[in-house]
């Protein structure tokens, strides 16, 4: 729980600024075109992952020097800074130019938070128990499952509870609320965890980003491309209640239910997933998936888009959840096995930023741009397909150069 809740509350917040898109595209940066103002405010939502390698390089090295309880006490602080500045900033309309840049600073600070928010607690909770570790780091990738269901709960709750005046006007604000009472608790359960042992018999490297960088970049490009299909999907799925009503013209809570779905999936199955993986292994389990998936994802919106309703909503989300929780269930511990304890904090923070930086960060606005530009609502499949393709070569070097299994 002290490990994942700090990952579970970067991605309540992500999710929460991504499903608002719109209003707070209103609120912040409002345009005489919307669509403009939209690709703007997703613009700043990409903006802030170009800050995420500079903490993974900050805090993953951090970890890795002094400790990874230390480094993950630093994030989870961040992360509530930079929630709270978007949850009372005052809008456009009241202070002007100040309120954009401020929400453009807070979306930095989260950046920088995050960036070393994965390394830290991935290689925390697979040197808590070796022998299971795909069990254990699972529950790191469930947590944000449960942040999909959160985030999606109060998106359909506030969209048929609200009028969209007052939506509009403070009801987006809300689950923002919500998030910055996540952090103490996190604080404190993260303030009474000892550090791993594995790292406490373990020699410290005096520069680990020397180290990974002279001597494992093959590594590191590994573990970036076995990331990218997750971390797109995850991006995809933050569009979905946006795409759902601005490409569907389907009703705001459509999305948000389907969403919904998707994360208790996320949550409920990506343990058992781990767990088989500890059995049957990572590198078989999600290249399985990662076939299936991008054999069938373009099918999928096709038929979403030929037969627009929340049941054929809910059934894509529900195929995607499924098998996004069989490969991602896998990929933390595959990760941490990629590299060595010495340099794992800091391998996995900058693989993990930079590949959720270049394909996940900027995702909503690439498939918003590519709709514009091609007029199919088929883009996001076409996207999430090149994805796939990437992912399953990294698997399949995973096997052949370090014999992953």
């Amino acid at each position: 729980m002290a490990a994942s809740i700090g990952n579970a509350l970067e991605w309540f917040d992500i999710l929460i600024y991504g499903f608002f898109a719109t209003i707070i595209a209103k609120t912040f940066f409002p345009a005489t075109d919307a669509t403009i103002s939209l690709l703007v405010t997703l613009g700043t939502f990409g903006i802030s992952y170009l800050v995420r390698p500079v903490g993974a390089l900050v805090l993953g090295s951090y970890a890795d020097r002094h400790g990874r309880k230390a480094s993950m006490m630093v994030s989870i602080v961040m992360m509530m800074v930079g929630t709270a500045i978007i949850a009372l900033m005052p809008s456009y309309a009241s202070i002007g130019i100040a309120a954009p840049i401020a929400v453009v600073c807070a979306r930095l600070i989260q950046g920088f938070s995050a960036g070393g928010e994965f390394g830290s607690t991935t290689a925390f909770l697979v040197e808590q128990a070796p022998e299971r570790k795909g069990f254990i780091a699972s529950f790191q990738f469930a947590s944000q499952g449960l942040s999909y269901l959160l985030a999606a709960g109060f998106g359909a709750v506030l969209t048929n509870t609200l009028d969209k005046a007052s939506l509009d006007a403070w009801g987006w604000r809300l689950p923002f609320l919500f998030g910055i009472l996540i952090g103490p608790v996190g604080f404190y359960l993260r303030k009474h965890i000892h550090e791993s042992p594995s790292f406490l018999e373990a020699k410290p490297e005096e520069s680990p980003v020397r180290t990974v960088l002279a001597h494992q970049k093959f590594r590191m490009l590994l573990a970036i491309g076995i990331l990218v299909l997750s971390t797109g999907t995850s991006y995809v799925i933050l569009y979905i209640p946006t795409y759902a009503s601005r490409q569907l013209h389907l009703p705001e809570s459509f999305g948000f239910i389907a969403t919904a779905l998707t994360g208790a999936i996320l949550t409920f199955v990506t343990p058992f997933v781990g767990h088989l993986s500890d059995r049957i292994g990572r590198v078989r389990m999600m290249t399985w998936a990662g076939i299936v998936f991008t054999a069938t994802v373009y099918p999928i919106f096709k038929s979403l888009g030929e037969h627009a309703g929340l049941g054929a909503l809910m059934a894509m989300m529900a195929w995607v959840g499924l098998l996004k929780a069989v490969y991602f269930g896998a990929l933390p511990a595959l990760m941490a096995e990629t590299f060595p304890i010495e340099t794992r904090a800091t391998g996995m923070a900058l693989s993990y930023n930079i590949g959720v930086t270049i394909f996940g960060g900027f995702a909503p606005l690439v498939v918003t741009s590519l709709i514009l530009a091609t007029g199919s609502k088929q883009a996001p499949a076409f996207y999430l397909m090149v994805l796939g393709v990437i992912s399953l070569l990294a698997l399949w070097q995973c096997r052949k150069t370090l014999n992953l299994r």
